[in-house]
C-alpha cells in the first residue's frame, strides 16, 4: 500500500521526489562493505523534495552523535557518480554523509526539469543542513561541506549566508555564476536576448528547452573536434567511467539567464571564523577558480595542490582524491 501511495504521489504532485527500483538504479562505484547506504527524501523551503542518499559507518551506533559532511555533485552531476566516491570514502572514516539530486535535476522533485539556478544550488546545502540537523544521531555542531566542481561555488555561497555550515571544502571548484558573469559587451547582450526569446517558446511548449551534452548510452568512442576542456568533460560524462543516465547536461536553455545575472561568491569572506579549504588537481583547467577564491576568502583559508590530477580526476579516482586531507581538515574543524 506504501508503495502504490508514492506512486500515486509522483503521478500527482510535480514537487514530490521518484522513487526507483534497485534494478533501475545505476553508481558509478563499488559500495564498501565498510559502508551503509540508505535512501532519504526531504523537502527543501520551496517545498521540492529532494532524493538523497544517507552514508554511515558499518558500525553505526544510533546512540551516538556523529560529524556530518554534505557532499555537492558537479554541475550537472548526479549523487550517483563523484558524490558518492567522496561519501563512500569518508563514512570508512567515521563520518555520517549525505549526498544529494539537485531540485529539478536527477530523482529530486521539481518541474520543469532541469531548472538551474544559484539561489536554488545553494539552497540545496541548506536544506541537507535542515535534514541532518534533525537527526538524534548527528551532531549539529558538526556539520560541513564539500562542494565538487560547479557545487563548489554554490557551497561556499550556502556556507557564507547559512552559519550551521561549520567548515567548508572545494574540489576542483567552479564558480559558475562567476563564469557567466564575466561575459561582458555584444557577446552578453546577445546571450541575454536569446534567452530572452528562448522564454516565450517556453512558456508555450509543454516542456522547457534543454540541450543534452552526452549520448544517452556512454560511449567508447571520443567524437572529432572537441576542444581540449570539452574532452575532457566527455571522457567522464560520456563515457563507461562516469555516464549517468541522469547526468546528460546542465540545465535548461533559460536558465542561463539567473546564472549570467547572480554571482554567489560575494560574500565569502563572511564565512570566516569557518575554516575553507580550496583543493584542485595541478593540472586542472579550473585552477584559476580557487585561486581567486582563495584570495577572496578571509582566515582560515588553505589551497591544497593534488599532483598529476586534472579536473575530471578529482571527480572519481580515488589514487588521486586526497581523502586524508579532506579527512584531517573536517577532523580539526571539529575539534575530532
Amino acid at each position: 500500500m506504501k508503495e502504490e501511495e508514492e506512486a500515486m504521489e509522483q503521478m500527482t504532485n510535480p514537487n514530490a521526489a521518484i522513487r526507483v527500483s534497485p534494478e533501475e538504479e545505476y553508481y558509478i562505484f563499488e559500495l564498501s562493505e565498510a559502508v551503509t547506504r540508505t535512501h532519504v527524501y526531504y523537502n527543501n523551503r520551496f517545498g521540492i523534495e529532494i532524493a538523497a542518499d544517507l552514508y554511515m559507518p558499518a558500525d553505526f551506533d544510533s546512540s551516538m552523535q556523529y560529524p556530518a559532511i554534505i557532499v555537492g555533485a558537479p554541475f550537472g552531476g548526479v549523487k550517483e557518480q563523484g558524490p558518492g566516491v567522496y561519501a563512500n570514502q569518508l563514512a570508512q572514516r567515521g563520518y555520517v554523509v549525505l549526498t544529494f539530486d539537485p531540485a529539478y535535476h536527477g530523482y529530486s522533485g521539481g518541474e520543469p526539469r532541469m531548472v538551474g539556478s544559484t539561489t536554488l544550488y545553494s539552497e540545496d546545502f541548506s536544506a541537507a543542513v535542515d535534514y541532518l540537523g534533525t537527526r538524534e544521531f548527528i551532531d549539529r555542531d558538526k556539520i560541513g561541506a564539500i562542494g565538487i566542481c560547479g557545487s563548489g561555488g554554490f557551497a561556499l555561497s550556502a556556507a557564507a549566508m547559512d552559519t550551521r555550515i561549520k567548515a567548508v571544502a572545494t574540489s576542483v571548484m567552479y564558480d559558475i555564476a562567476g563564469n557567466m558573469n564575466s561575459i561582458e559587451g555584444d557577446a552578453r547582450q546577445q546571450m541575454l536576448d536569446m534567452f530572452s526569446q528562448q522564454r516565450w517558446v517556453d512558456f508555450e511548449s509543454e516542456t522547457a528547452a534543454f540541450r543534452t551534452a552526452y549520448p544517452v548510452e556512454p560511449t567508447d568512442q571520443m567524437p572529432e573536434g572537441l576542444d581540449p576542456i570539452t574532452e575532457e568533460f566527455f571522457s567522464f560524462y560520456g563515457m563507461e567511467r562516469g555516464h549517468h543516465p541522469n547526468a546528460l547536461g546542465n540545465v535548461t536553455n533559460a536558465s542561463m539567464m539567473d546564472l549570467m545575472n547572480y554571482p554567489g561568491l560575494e560574500h565569502i569572506s563572511e564565512i570566516a571564523p569557518r575554516p575553507v579549504l580550496y583543493v584542485v588537481g595541478d593540472r586542472a583547467h579550473s585552477y584559476s577558480y580557487s585561486e581567486v577564491a582563495y584570495e577572496n576568502a578571509s582566515e582560515p583559508k588553505e589551497l591544497y595542490v593534488v599532483e598529476d590530477a586534472n579536473h575530471v580526476d578529482l571527480y572519481d579516482r580515488v589514487d588521486r582524491i586526497p581523502v586524508d586531507k579532506f579527512e584531517s581538515f573536517f577532523n580539526e574543524a571539529f575539534g575530532e
